[in-house]
């Protein structure tokens, strides 16, 4: 009657608990960590049932309620229950679920951004309602429009640095509080303009910080609008076509206090563009810059020549931006994801150096003071090289 192994006889035994186990409901015994099917205690037909595999050689764990034989192995089939996993939590869900992640990541972007955008909004609406009174009343309009723009950059400002933890290391000399200064700056990135606010709003002029910027921009929807009413200067990168529009700033500035700032190299640094700038320095006997661009002297010195005439402007500053993409230098975030990335501190380094030179101890003559760029390029070559070798050492920028 048992002959054969019992793996053989297994069919046969669970055909007869099938019919010695009485039906009924089962009542839900679950537990909150366990979300999985139904379990409930063996009725009293099960118990039976069970006596009778015991009595056959067959051994029974209460704990797992697993049935097994010593002489089948791990291969031969069993019976038993299927433990219950524990549910995910909200962040292992959206990480591991990209596209939960990314999802999450535009909800959050918008949440941050939409205020803001909202906010640019107003204000443009609120400067284009100053510009009918700006012929009568200049001064009063400037200031005005400076808090308008200043909490206008203030906000994007928190959106990168507060709510996504980017981290600006400031270096450099020590700027005066409220001076009015000529900035100039390498250009990497969209990111960059986060770094110069870092310096303005460390010396209170925000709001005073005036761009010059491409006249494309002007139709960027929000922004354009917000520079032109702002009365940023909107420049071509030509100077035979925006020269006009530089006597009229020079005009405008008056004794308003304001941070006047360009790049210098006016275009953004890419590998592409730096081996045209080799090319054409090595062929006009010119420098060659590292790490940046062959800066454009022309806008600077007609900069520096007209506001050296006015007794407010005290300074040009001198901005080297560097980054690093944890070990890739001079890889910034874009401008895309310093508003929505959060963490942006465990990936990307943003580093601005800043350096004082008195506007009265710049040379006199148009030649002269486009060497003395030129030079400033030069030493900021080579302060990106030491920055890039620091970085390649495993070692802290200072």
């Amino acid at each position: 009657m048992h002959a054969g192994p019992p793996s053989a006889r297994l069919p046969a035994l669970m055909h007869t608990l099938s019919l010695r186990a009485p039906t009924h409901r089962a009542r839900d015994t679950r537990s909150p960590e366990c979300p999985g099917p139904r379990c409930s205690p063996p009725p009293d037909g099960h118990l039976r049932a069970q006596g009778n595999l015991e009595a056959v050689g067959w051994k029974t764990d209460p704990e797992s309620s697993s049935v097994h034989h010593p002489s089948i192995t791990s291969q031969s089939p069993t019976i038993a229950s299927r433990p219950c996993a524990a549910p995910m939590s909200f962040t292992q869900l959206i990480v591991h679920r990209p596209v939960l992640r990314d999802a999450f990541l535009a909800l959050r972007c918008a949440l941050l951004l939409v205020p803001w955008l909202f906010h640019l909004l107003l204000a443009d609406l609120c400067l284009s309602a100053l510009l009918p009174l700006s012929t009568a009343f200049p001064n009063l309009t400037y200031d005005v429009a400076s808090r308008i723009a200043e909490s206008v950059w203030r906000g994007v400002q928190q959106i990168c640095v507060d709510r996504n933890n980017a981290r600006i290391c400031i270096t450099g000399d020590e700027l005066p509080q409220g001076e009015s200064a000529v900035v100039v700056a390498n250009h990497v990135e969209w990111a960059d303009f986060y770094l110069i606010q870092a310096l303005a709003i460390r010396a209170g002029m925000l709001g005073r910080c005036r761009w010059f910027a491409k006249r494309q921009l002007k139709w960027v929807p929000f922004l354009g609008w917000g520079l032109w009413a702002m009365g940023m200067p909107l420049v071509s990168r030509k100077w035979t076509q925006d020269r006009q529009e530089m006597e009229r700033l020079f005009r405008r500035v008056g004794l308003r206090p304001l941070w006047l700032i360009s790049y210098s190299e006016a275009t953004r640094y890419t590998a592409a563009k730096h081996a045209e700038t080799v090319e054409w320095c090595r062929a006009n006997n010119r420098p060659v810059p590292r790490h940046t661009l062959y800066p454009r002297t022309k806008g600077f010195v007609a900069t520096v020549q007209n506001l050296r005439l006015t007794p407010h402007v005290k300074a040009v500053y001198d901005v080297t931006l560097a980054y690093a993409d944890k070990g890739s230098f001079m890889v910034a975030p874009s401008f895309i994801q310093t508003l929505y990335q959060p963490h942006l501190d465990r990936r990307y380094k943003l580093h601005v150096d800043v350096r004082r030179y008195e506007i009265s101890s710049l040379p006199e003559t148009d030649d002269e003071l486009a060497s003395w760029l030129e030079t400033r390029w030069v030493e900021k070559g080579q302060k990106l090289e030491a920055m890039r070798e620091t970085l390649e050492r495993g070692e802290s920028w200072k």
